[in-house]
């Protein structure tokens, strides 16, 4: 069957190469647009948009990349049926230091010395018996009633995974298809965009302030009639704000009339700050939480829970069957183990309070240096610089990594940033800040000869 270009146009909101690409994929995705179907002529169409040629063809191209459809010179243009994978740009461009460098705050990860002591509680967990059987429950009952009593709201199904992005990979792969739109923070976690975008989701960006997601921004965004909205409720990386009760009542009331299905990716876990504040307090049905343990446990854990709505939890499960099936129950046992342990649950207090403490100091010697920075929780600091190359090239050329803030944002033009992780700066850090307030100056200007 051939499609003409007012079936088409009238399912184009956007003109753009993007915005065309995704109203396409949407059509191919939910079925209206079946393999094997001819697409006008790039000019034919580009004549009914009123765009250029050049705008058609490079919406084409994107899809072709995808998989979803085929050009064939003057034989036209024809739908597939099956997408394709894109690489993890956002991710990779996170670790281009450059180098030597003395101190690293560009990795995200917690202090080593300040995780939980695992040689006894391995040595506890290496004597259980454990199942033998693949048909076993994937969640030892111990964990599962150990979450169950720790998450923000009753969950209808619960499952753990390896780790927190394990997780968000699958729940992308259960809810989102080619076209889907999704509302997405700005800033966001670079992974999950990766995996948005290699999912072929058209990105919605919300607005953050010191309380989370702005309510105006939010009600723009469920117009747009989005799948899922991605959330981080506390210790945002990387804006470092956390999800105030009130914000989460008033969003809530915003998402109530729609179907989107919110995620939450509680990464930080029991170093925030924060406390647990959940959309799923009000709105179960239509909540997905993560509880991370990188973080406070150790990102060798390789554990996060998933609790919440049934539908897309048990969707996962079944999908994850035809996998690995379950995650290590030697691992859950040591994840009880910790979570419930009299030494282990001080560690993580003191590192919370540790945290807390370097956050502070080096917030304050920032500021003491004129450079902005947003947010109150975490280990991640983002601050605004001029210049986002100069400022990274500059510290590294000081011996100082930090993650460039590109990777981060969702909308063209943001204001510049850069991404400090201090979980392991202490006394050095009035030192470092100097380096970052002359770092996030515009560059120096070329003297002309």
């Amino acid at each position: 069957m051939a499609a003409s270009d007012d079936d088409l146009v009238k399912h184009i909101t956007d003109s753009s190469a993007a915005g065309i690409a995704a109203a396409v994929g949407r059509l191919v995705t939910s079925g209206y647009l079946a393999p094997g179907d001819r697409l006008p002529t790039v000019r034919t169409l580009a004549q009914a948009l009123r765009v250029s040629p050049m705008t058609v063809s490079a919406a084409w191209r994107l899809l072709v990349a995808d998989g979803l459809l085929r050009t064939q010179g003057r034989a036209g243009t024809t739908v597939l049926s099956a997408a394709k994978a894109q690489s993890a740009t956002r991710q990779r461009a996170l670790g281009a230091l450059g180098g030597p460098i003395t101190y690293d705050l560009a990795s995200g990860a917690p202090d080593p010395a300040l995780l939980p002591d695992l040689a006894p509680a391995l040595d506890r967990a290496s004597r259980l018996r454990l199942p033998t059987s693949y048909q076993a429950d994937p969640v030892v009952p111990e964990l599962q009633q150990l979450l169950r009593r720790r998450w923000p709201f009753p969950p209808e199904s619960l499952t753990v995974l390896d780790g927190a992005g394990d997780a968000l990979d699958r729940l992308v792969a259960v809810v989102v298809r080619r076209g889907s739109r999704v509302i997405v923070e700005d800033p966001a976690y670079p992974p999950l965009l990766d995996l948005l975008h290699a999912a072929g989701a058209e990105l919605v960006p919300v607005a953050l302030d010191e309380q989370g997601i702005v309510p105006a921004s939010l009600r723009r965004a469920v117009r747009s009639k989005p799948v899922a909205l991605f959330v981080q409720p506390r210790a945002h990386n990387p804006a470092g704000v956390s999800l105030s009760q009130l914000r989460a009542e008033e969003l809530s009331g915003i998402l109530q009339p729609t179907e989107v299905l919110v995620v939450e990716d509680d990464h930080a876990g029991d170093v925030a700050q924060a406390a647990p504040v959940s959309l799923g307090q009000y709105r179960p049905q239509a909540t997905v939480h993560i509880a991370g343990f990188s973080k406070s446990h150790g990102p060798d854990l390789r554990l996060a829970a998933v609790g919440g709505a049934a539908r897309p939890i048990d969707a996962l499960i079944d999908r994850r069957y035809l996998g690995p099936a379950w995650s290590s129950r030697l691992l859950q046992h040591l994840l009880v183990d910790l979570l419930t342990g009299r030494a282990s649950t001080a560690q993580v207090q003191r590192a919370r309070r540790i945290y807390a403490f370097r956050r502070q100091a080096a917030v304050k010697a920032l500021h003491a240096h004129g450079v902005t920075t947003t947010g109150v929780d975490g280990i991640n600091i983002w601050v605004q610089v001029a210049d986002e190359s100069f400022a990274v090239a500059s510290l590294a050329s000081s011996g100082i990594g930090v993650a460039r803030g590109s990777p981060f944002q969702v909308s063209p033009g943001s204001v510049a940033h850069i991404r400090l992780t201090i979980s392991e700066i202490g006394k050095e850090f009035p030192a470092i800040a100097a380096a970052v307030a002359k770092a996030s100056l515009p560059p120096p200007r070329r003297a002309v000869r």
